[in-house]
């Protein structure tokens, strides 16, 4: 399991939040983290995900150099 801790306390962006949630809790896709829960503690909204071994997504696209034809593989994946 992976926690998407998201402090709402102000957040001017509550309703993009709420869109986000709305459409993780809709889909499923094996080549996407899937969210599974999710908790109202205090002021943060907590998302429990599937844990994605290899860091956040931005984290890898930081440190990661990729060609055209590789951004567009994973995208059409």
């Amino acid at each position: 399991l992976a926690i998407k801790k998201i402090h709402l306390q102000g957040l001017r962006k509550k309703e993009l939040k709420v869109n986000e949630l709305m459409v993780m809790k809709m889909s499923r896709n094996l080549n996407l983290v899937n969210y599974l829960d999710s908790y109202l503690v205090g002021e943060e909204l907590w998302l429990v995900m599937e844990y994605m071994d290899g860091g956040t997504l931005s984290d890898v696209i930081s440190k990661t150099y990729l060609s055209e034809d590789e951004t567009a593989a994973i995208s059409r994946e």
